[in-house]
């Protein structure tokens, strides 16, 4: 398989580990220290990876720092909706919104273009995400605080990957790319919990397991976006959402319900437009 044949199916490979490290972290009853543990487990792989990677050219590096704070406050948003709302809402809601973001910032801002076909596969899985978010109702006043985060999660998932798909083509190297920015974010929000929450934060190992998940997760689509159009890789990586609801059902015994199935047939319906319109 060439490496633009092999794009799609490693960035849905990326969506279904991301989806379960989210299940797993959503799980624990202490979320801090489930995404600290995970922020550990990136910094460490990413320390192993430096050592084995070149370094990314010097024009990568701002893309880097830029990314890594993006990710943080990622991380602390996401963070935030877990902890004041249900995965089988959040989860969809902060998905969701990337897509749609990267594809307006890359048209109008960045120059890229967007042919038809693929807008119209984006503006499908769009649909389809939302109706995944709405699928039990609107939200009403009390949910608004999670909503918020959710959806201040989506925005930075659309930061990070417009900035890192720049800066993945600055650099170089895209594992030496990878590794670098998986040390310099993965160091922070351990150090923010530790001043929140000081020794007794470290207590759990389990989601070491879900670090690992998320470092694999996105180092995949750091390598597709080297290689293939940016809206539609976020796009296409949003199909975690269908195996979130998935998961969701399965083990966290949410209902699915025909709402839910209707709309996560709408996200496939959108990834088979994307395929068929000529997307990577």
């Amino acid at each position: 398989m060439s490496g633009a044949a092999a794009v799609p199916v490693v960035v849905l490979a990326s969506a279904l580990l991301h989806a379960v490290w989210n299940g797993l972290t959503h799980g624990l009853r202490d979320k801090l220290a489930g995404f600290t543990l995970i922020s550990l487990a990136s910094a460490g792989c990413g320390a192993v990876l430096v050592c084995l990677a070149p370094v990314p050219d010097a024009a990568a590096w701002p893309y880097i720092a830029a990314s890594a704070a993006l990710q943080v406050a990622y991380q602390l948003l996401l963070l935030r909706a877990y902890q004041l709302g249900d995965f089988g809402q959040m989860y969809p809601t902060a998905r969701g919104t990337s897509p749609v973001v990267v594809a307006l910032v890359s048209t109008t801002l960045l120059g890229h273009a967007l042919p038809v076909g693929q807008a119209l596969g984006i503006g499908v899985i769009a649909c389809g995400l939302v109706g995944l978010a709405v699928a039990d109702g609107l939200p009403g006043r009390a949910h608004l605080p999670a909503l918020a985060a959710a959806l201040g999660t989506g925005v930075m998932i659309a930061s990070y990957t417009l900035v890192d798909g720049t800066g993945v083509r600055a650099a170089g190297s895209v594992f030496g790319y990878i590794a670098w920015l998986f040390l310099c974010q993965g160091l922070v929000l351990p150090l923010i919990a530790w001043a929140r929450r000081g020794p007794a934060l470290f207590t759990a190992l389990r989601p070491l397991a879900g670090g690992l998940l998320s470092l694999l997760a996105y180092g995949l689509v750091v390598w597709a976006q080297s290689r293939g159009d940016l809206s539609t890789i976020a796009a296409l990586r949003e199909t975690s959402i269908v195996f979130g609801a998935l998961i969701g059902a399965v083990v966290f015994r949410e209902r699915l319900g025909h709402r839910r199935i209707t709309a996560s047939v709408a996200v496939l319906a959108g990834i088979a437009i994307l395929q068929l319109t000529g997307s990577p």
